[in-house]
């Protein structure tokens, strides 16, 4: 079959996004180390407390509005130069209330700031819209099938945090402020290299779109909500472990969570490269296509999964040393949770394409509520163990609801989720025509 003029093989550009987000979660391994060793844990503590006010407050004040660009660019060419500008205006104004939100809380409850710099805070504060230029425009060029320029950007700040953190560490002059500038930068930077490509290899900027803004808001605000639970889904789970069970054990649960969260790069990656056809066809076609690169994913999954969990001494004891011993029996839990994450991925991605985000959202609540429930259920008596245990059931319970929504609303066939013959040469194929697009933002 053909390829559209100018676009990569679907299997590459999996296989490439799957590698880019391995390298950079190495990367930031390393520099973990570095920064760690260089500067101790009330160091690495305050570097981290930084980037997370920035991340999570980027996260939570960007309103879906990268799902809405994948949509509506994939699905309508012609409204990508003011999809492009709209970002931009989204980002200012959704940044500037985050962040002014934040300085808000922060003014009335100090001690939520955890005795950070206040110049540093600043300019936490300050990179949030940056961050959202980042994110809207990272996923506006996926629409268009520009990976492997998305992989690219993706390995910027990694990049820079290990080759200058490394260098200020070497001569000893690393300190907060610096190793949280290298990081700042570094974001900085790849949101500019965003915008300069967006100008050079793109359609460029157009005339802002009142019209079309509001259709993306809107459309983002129903996604946005599974964004935020799936939020809860990552993270909810070690805020009651540490708080219920204490610090010994999140930090052996963070290190199984750590591992077994490799085992999602793979449906991430599908999810990404789909996205731009899912929108471009019609829901019968999308189902097929969902269907398919499940069972693909899924026969890949299976011997990613049962290497992780014969090498979970290695990976935590043998990596980290003999103290996180009773991190292993957790990894080897979490490990069989990767299959219901797998199903959540792909089949809530299939809902976002065809315009049901609301749908995808059902299905990831439904794995946060589980999560909440066995985590208080199960932490207490079993501590780290308890709460992969609730993880894991958290995660298949999410991914059979997906499987049901799809099958119920779009008319999936349980049936078609057995892989076959031949389901892996479906990866390197791509489709001979378009459909028209069927339901979108």
């Amino acid at each position: 079959m053909p390829f559209l003029p100018g676009r990569p093989s679907p299997l590459w550009s999996t296989a490439t996004t799957f590698v880019t987000n391995g390298a950079v979660a190495f990367l930031s391994l390393v520099n973990v180390l570095i920064v760690s060793r260089s500067l101790g844990p009330v160091g690495r503590g305050a570097v981290v407390f930084l980037m997370t006010i920035s991340a999570v407050t980027s996260r939570l004040c960007a309103l879906g509005v990268q799902e809405a660009n994948v949509n509506i660019a994939g699905a309508e060419p012609d409204t990508r130069r003011s999809l492009a500008t709209n970002s931009l205006v989204f980002a200012a104004l959704l940044g500037a209330a985050g962040s002014g939100t934040l300085a808000v809380l922060i003014a009335l409850f100090p001690g939520i700031a955890a005795g950070t710099s206040t110049g540093l805070r600043w300019v936490a504060l300050a990179c949030v819209p940056v961050l959202l230029v980042q994110f809207y425009l990272w996923r506006l060029i996926q629409a268009d099938y520009r990976f492997a320029a998305a992989n690219v950007v993706l390995l910027i700040t990694p990049l820079a945090n290990v080759i200058l953190n490394g260098a200020f560490a070497a001569a000893g002059t690393l300190s907060v402020g610096r190793a949280f500038g290298v990081w700042v930068g570094g974001q900085a930077v790849s949101a500019l290299v965003l915008v300069v490509y967006v100008v050079v290899r793109l359609s460029g900027f157009g005339r802002p779109d009142a019209a079309l803004g509001r259709r993306a808001f809107r459309f983002g605000l129903k996604s946005h909500i599974g964004r935020v639970m799936q939020l809860g889904n990552f993270r909810l789970d070690q805020w009651l472990l540490g708080a219920i069970s204490g610090p010994r054990q999140l930090g052996l649960y963070s290190v199984a969570v750590a591992w077994s969260e490799a085992l999602f790069y793979l449906p991430t990656a599908v999810a990404l490269v789909q996205r731009p056809d899912l929108v471009r066809t019609d829901t019968r076609e999308a189902v097929r296509r969902g269907t398919a690169a499940f069972r693909v994913s899924l026969i890949a999954t299976i011997p990613l999964a049962i290497l992780t969990f014969a090498l979970a001494g290695i990976l935590c004891e043998g990596v980290f040393g003999s103290s996180f011993a009773d991190a292993v029996p957790q990894l080897r839990i979490l490990v069989l949770g990767a299959f219901g994450m797998l199903a959540l991925r792909i089949f809530g991605n299939v809902l976002i394409a065809r315009g049901r985000p609301l749908l995808e959202s059902a299905a990831i609540g439904t794995a946060l509520l589980t999560t909440i429930g066995l985590d208080l259920a199960l932490i207490p008596p079993f501590g780290g163990k308890g709460a992969a245990i609730a993880s894991t059931v958290a995660y298949s319970v999410g991914g059979a609801m997906a499987i049901a929504i799809v099958a119920r609303t779009l008319g999936a066939r349980l049936g078609d989720l057995r892989p076959r013959r031949g389901d892996l040469s479906l990866a390197a194929r791509a489709p001979d025509r378009l459909e028209p697009p069927g339901e979108s933002a």
